[in-house]
């Protein structure tokens, strides 16, 4: 019986060792090769990233449920190469968008 489930087991893992292997590729690769973006820092208020960055090329009106303080405001504005989401009136974090591919 040992034999059996030991031939069992070899087989099972020579399979496994013979299938192809694949993985996801990431962007890091592309946002690595590309540009350094300056974005704003964590903690800059609106008026200061206006001062810096001029006027956003949109800006999203804050969203929020209904002033419960675990779900505070959050606005977004984008530029043309990122976009920065704000708590109340300080950034909390910027996203460089990648570049549209067809």
């Amino acid at each position: 019986m040992d034999s059996i489930r030991s031939a069992v087991l070899a087989t099972a893992l020579a399979l496994l060792v013979s299938l192809p292997v694949s993985a996801d590729v990431l962007l890091l690769d592309s946002i690595e090769s590309a540009p350094a973006v300056q974005t704003p820092r964590t903690g800059l208020s609106m008026a200061n990233v206006r001062a810096s960055y001029g006027n956003p090329v949109k800006e999203y009106p804050a969203v929020s449920t209904s002033g419960n303080p675990h779900h505070p405001p959050i606005t977004r504005w984008d530029y043309n190469d990122f976009s920065v989401f704000f708590e109340h009136e300080a950034v909390v974090h910027s996203v460089v968008r990648r570049p549209e591919t067809d």
